[in-house]
Order: C-alpha cells, then structure tokens, then sequence
C-alpha cells in the first residue's frame, strides 16, 4: 500500500467527519475516537445521501436523508436494511491520518 497522509486526527472532531475528494469520488472519513478513524464512500447506496452529514454513533454512521445505518468497520447496512457502502483502507499514525492511495485511484500514490 501507498500511503497518503490527509490531515491531522485533531482536524476532525470527535464522532464528526471530513470529506476527501479523490479520483474515485467523494471518502467521508470518520473520527470514531481519540486516535480512531474510518474511511468510506460519502454517499448512501439507497437514496445518494451524503454519509459525512450523518450521526456517528459506536463504529456506525446513519444517513442523514432516510436512517439507514452501516458499519465503518465493515460498510454493511445493519438492521433491516440491505446493501453496503465501500470502505478504504485507513490508518492513524502519530496523530496523522493515512489513506491508502492505491485504493482511491490516486497514480501519484503508487
């Protein structure tokens, strides 16, 4: 993997997101806790809501447009509803978030 460093974990705030545009589309990276962090497509499979505006809540984020709730571990939908989100390889190392740029389609990061 490629690493690609996107910021300082203090650039988020705690159980909030921030939005990377990469060549792929939209990553709404989430700030879970002190030092932890997920990356997954910013928009919602079911009606194209953007997952950074959402409520995070445990290692879960809940679309803002229509409640459906996914995994940032995973990106499975939980509960009743169905389908999944795609998640990026992510990693917090000294305070600095990492992405891996193989992942998002970044060719300066191969």
């Amino acid at each position: 993997m490629s690493w690609i460093d996107i910021g300082s974990i203090e650039d988020i705030p705690l159980r909030g997101a921030r939005v990377v545009k990469t060549p792929r589309g939209c990553i709404a990276v989430f700030r879970t806790g002190l030092q932890e962090a997920y990356a997954v497509s910013d928009t919602c499979p079911h009606k194209g809501g953007p997952l950074s505006d959402g409520i995070v809540h445990d290692r879960k984020v809940t679309c803002p447009l229509h409640n459906w709730v996914f995994s940032l571990e995973t990106g499975q939908a939980q509960g009743a509803d169905e389908g999944a989100i795609e998640t990026f390889p992510l990693k917090v190392d000294g305070g600095r978030i990492l992405l891996d740029g193989t992942s998002v389609g970044n060719k300066s990061a191969a």
